[in-house]
C-alpha cells in the first residue's frame, strides 16, 4: 500500500459502530429511527471551531485567486492523484 492511499484511509471520518450483517445493522437503524436507541457518533478529536474556521478560510483564499492560479492548482491535484507509483 502506498503512502498515499495509507495517508487517505487515516483521514477518512469514523462511521458510527452498527452491525455488519444486514439484519442486525436494520434493526439497529428501526431502533435509532424509533427513538429505542441512541446513535453514538465518535468524536475525530478536531476541535469544532477549528474545523469552521478552516472551512471558511479555504472558501476565502479561492475568493482571492485568480481563475488562472485555481485551475494551476487544480491540475497539478489531479496530476498528483492520478500519477502512476
Amino acid at each position: 500500500m502506498s503512502e498515499h492511499s495509507k495517508s487517505l484511509i487515516s483521514k477518512m471520518p469514523k462511521k458510527p459502530k452498527r452491525p455488519s450483517d444486514v439484519i442486525g445493522n436494520a434493526v439497529k437503524v428501526m431502533q435509532i429511527a424509533t427513538g429505542e436507541a441512541e446513535e453514538t457518533v465518535e468524536d475525530d478529536g478536531k476541535d469544532p471551531n477549528a474545523k469552521a474556521l478552516g472551512a471558511k478560510g479555504g472558501k476565502a483564499r479561492a475568493e482571492k485567486m485568480s481563475a488562472k492560479r485555481r485551475s494551476e492548482i487544480a491540475k497539478k491535484a489531479a496530476r498528483s492523484r492520478w500519477k502512476k507509483d
